[in-house]
């Protein structure tokens, strides 16, 4: 018989196989101290900024909310440190922008201690009052999106939910904070799903974990016999290493076999999927009446010293967290935020850790600026071969290049693209593709307003 009994060789169609390079992977989390000053802005989520509830001079406690969320699409957010508020003013952001912040300073000598938490009555608590305890803790995503938590498990009144799928396939290059979680906090993972699917009534619940993570399959399997239901209504399959495995709509057809129709959202045949990361995080603060402090974030790449999991309070400068693991003359690095398929460059070492951030990869930036080089299309149709949603590539980046943005999401469907980069990771052109697209859905989302 076999050890894992709920592997089925199940995949989704097309997709690539980067190198994994998850040398991370083997060692536990270790903690990140605090900064001398933090950095937190008030929209690290996707939503309406939060509003602050703090003044200048004030002083706060570890775990302190300092804003609250500005209506449903909103999150609270929770002081990472004990310290002093210094100032709310606009700072840089990640994507760009200034936005407002409001800065830190930590005292010296501060603990990890968390000193603002109120536990509630869990198993006493309503779907509604669970909702809105995820919403108090400020949690979003963690797998990058960073969607607000309560908003993703608020069922619309008439839709009937049957499943949640936890996402643990990590499939991103490099990233192995999910991995670790599964790991060394299984049973938090087990206490998120069961608050999970009580939100969304759910009545069974299906994590998928990628092949190559087969330890962590076998630490959830000993979770659920350990503290997890005895129905079976929580179980773990393993699914196919391949990249965009961890992308919602590829693993409910891996798991389940379904497909989520274009245009629309799993919710929509009775699925909700969560991230391991996000759900792992609520079973260890909702029991506690705790706010979202730090997060767990890969730091690794050819210019860290001091490659690993982290944990890393929230509002740490990049830099700080750059120096402490040892990173290479790291103004001359090309820093990226996520995964090296998804996420994006940084301009400024001054910008801090959010709620957001799974991973701080560090390369070589003249070795990445080497290897751009552009050339013509030459219609080899490799990225048609590998996007996971069918769609053609290579014409919606011709009617790019014209500016043609309204054929692009009315006859070549650029709303079902969710820019996993599978077909910019092909181009032997190096053609830009999934940066065309970025912008084109901005520009036609603008029109529509």
């Amino acid at each position: 018989m076999s050890l894992f009994p709920f592997f089925k060789n199940n995949t989704f169609a097309r997709g690539v196989h980067p190198d994994a390079n998850k040398s991370t992977a083997g060692s536990p989390i270790r903690r990140m101290p605090f900064a001398s000053r933090m950095i937190l802005p008030l929209v690290q989520h996707i939503g309406k900024p939060a509003v602050p509830l703090v003044r200048a001079g004030e002083e706060v406690v570890r775990g302190q909310p300092i804003a609250k969320a500005d209506g449903f699409l909103s999150v609270p957010i929770h002081a990472p440190a004990d310290g002093v508020i210094e100032a709310i003013e606009l700072k840089p952001s990640a994507r760009g922008p200034w936005v407002e912040s409001i800065v830190l300073r930590v005292y010296e000598g501060s603990t990890q201690e968390i000193g603002w938490r109120h536990p509630p009555d869990i198993e006493s608590m309503s779907p509604r009052e669970i909702l809105q305890a995820i919403q108090d803790s400020g949690m979003v995503g963690l797998g990058g999106a960073a969607f607000p938590s309560h908003a993703k498990l608020a069922v619309p009144e008439g839709t009937k939910i049957h499943t949640l799928v936890v996402n643990g396939c990590e499939c991103e290059p490099y990233l192995t904070c999910d991995h670790r979680l599964m790991l060394e906090y299984p049973e938090d993972l087990m206490a998120g799903i069961r608050l999970a699917m009580k939100s969304v009534g759910a009545k069974r619940a299906i994590i998928g974990v990628e092949d190559n993570k087969m330890d962590a399959v076998a630490a959830i399997q000993a979770a659920i016999e350990k503290v997890g239901p005895a129905d079976g209504s929580i179980t773990v399959q393993a699914v196919p290493t391949k990249y965009p495995q961890g992308a919602e709509k590829m693993l409910v057809k891996s798991l389940l076999g379904v497909e989520v129709p274009s245009g629309g959202l799993p919710m929509h045949i009775g699925v909700v999927v969560n991230n391991v990361g996000t759900l792992a995080l609520l079973g260890s603060l909702l029991p506690e009446g705790q706010g979202m402090t730090e997060r767990v974030v890969t730091v690794t790449g050819p210019g860290i010293k001091k490659p690993g999991d982290y944990w890393v309070p929230l509002g740490t400068p990049m830099r700080t967290v750059l120096k402490w693991a040892g990173a290479q003359d790291a103004n001359e690095q090309e820093i990226i935020l996520g995964g090296p398929m998804m996420g994006q460059a940084v301009a400024s070492l001054d910008v801090p850790v959010t709620k957001g951030v799974s991973g701080i990869l560090v390369f070589d930036k003249l070795r990445i600026e080497a290897d751009r080089k552009l050339w013509p299309c030459i219609k080899c149709g490799e990225c048609v071969k590998a996007c996971p949603m069918g769609l053609n590539p290579s014409m919606l980046g011709m009617l790019a290049g014209r500016r043609e943005y309204e054929a692009m999401g009315a006859q070549y469907h650029l709303g079902d693209c969710f820019e996993c980069g599978c077909c910019t990771y092909v181009c032997p052109s190096h053609i830009p593709l999934v940066q065309q697209f970025r912008v084109a859905k901005g520009i036609l989302r603008g029109k529509a307003t």
